[in-house]
């Protein structure tokens, strides 16, 4: 390294030490290692490089993040600035890391492609690290799930749905933190190729400035769903997924494109293709989606949109319904699958307002 590198402008999660200042924090690189100065005043922290592993550098549209494990913890440095994208660079490499442009999509979208490729590789158990820092956030993203207490006598929870390609066990945690296996399959790469394609040509949008499948997407600082829940009167699976994102304009974007007109359309018709190829082993395109926009008297925004499932092997068609619903801090995904439609229509709209109840008041939970 020719000249010591001087930083500014970053955070950190977790902290280096409980209840240790996360921001601000500058981070200094030269021969001998890796310094954080965080706080105010400055507490400093030095690490060798021979003490870290798994170094990865991310750039985004708007910033970049820099991995490295210590002592058996991951952590991630983040900052809006790319000034120093070029100096980090060479830094990371110097020490056997790896640089990426990471596209930044929705938590949602980012764990469909995880299921498919576990689906396709024989599962990859280690393909999200957890974070260690689950606060406030994390508490109140997991309060807006769907649970068995919204939903009528007679419900239960299940392991075996078509929905567990979109929604991942309601156990993971996905933080901003998240770490990819290098391990990826050509026909996992087809689909997300495909399917991506599928929903930026409905939306008209190119991939450069989809915000769901393509490089404009951001990610969240915590993500996790509910339990797949199942009626056993009759065929109705339900389940959805909460992410919490840093600021409210992060969302407000999202929202911003979500809100064009045959989004809920091309939604549901791309989330369809990925069960289905999720369920053949290869990239399939189901039918196109129609749009529906549930009837909600809460505040917030909704939308939503549903297609039928053929190709499935069921005796009867099979609807899925997939909503995205949005405010403050907060976008949630409901996913069902009916034979009833529009018969579920009011249903559903319900389980949308409980939601959305939920994302637009501080102080109602799910127990």
């Amino acid at each position: 390294m020719s000249e010591p590198l001087r930083s500014g402008g970053w955070s950190v999660r977790p902290s280096f030490v409980p209840h240790g200042p996360t921001s601000p924090v500058t981070l200094l690189a030269d021969d001998r290692g890796l310094t954080q100065l965080a706080g105010i005043p400055d507490v400093a922290w030095q690490t060798p490089w021979s003490e870290l592993s798994s170094l990865q550098l991310a750039r985004f549209s708007r910033g970049m993040a820099l991995f490295a494990t210590a002592a058996g913890v991951r952590y991630c440095w983040r900052t809006k600035r790319l000034d120093d994208f070029e100096a980090w660079r060479e830094v990371v490499l110097e020490h056997g890391g790896e640089v990426t442009r990471r596209q930044r999509r929705a938590g949602v979208f980012a764990v469909i492609a995880v299921v498919l490729l576990a689906s396709f590789a024989g599962g990859i158990a280690a393909f999200f690290s957890k974070g260690s820092s689950n606060g406030h956030e994390l508490s109140a993203a997991r309060a807006v799930n769907v649970t068995l207490k919204d939903l009528p006598a007679g419900w239960t929870t299940t392991t075996s749905s078509a929905l567990g390609y979109l929604f991942p066990p309601s156990n993971q945690v996905v933080t901003s933190t998240t770490t990819p296996a290098s391990t990826t399959t050509t026909s996992a790469t087809s689909v997300w190729s495909r399917v991506s394609a599928q929903f930026q040509t409905c939306m008209g949008v190119t991939a450069k400035r989809d915000r769901v499948y393509g490089a404009a997407g951001q990610m969240p600082d915590y993500q996790v769903s509910s339990r797949v829940l199942s009626a056993t009167s009759n065929f109705l699976q339900v389940a959805s997924i909460t992410q919490y994102y840093a600021t409210t304009t992060m969302v407000k974007r999202d929202v911003a494109e979500m809100s064009k007109k045959d989004f809920g359309a091309c939604f549901a018709a791309s989330n369809a293709s990925l069960i289905l190829s999720g369920n053949s082993g290869a990239a399939t395109i189901g039918s196109p989606g129609t749009n529906w926009q549930p009837q909600t008297f809460t505040r917030g925004w909704s939308r939503g949109g549903v297609v039928t499932l053929t190709q499935l092997g069921a005796t009867v068609p099979v609807h899925l319904v997939m909503v995205e619903a949005a405010a403050g801090h907060f976008e949630v995904t409901l996913g069902a699958l009916v034979t009833s439609w529009p018969q579920s229509e009011s249903f559903l709209a319900n389980l949308v307002n409980t939601l959305l109840s939920r994302i637009t008041s501080t102080t109602s939970t799910a127990v």
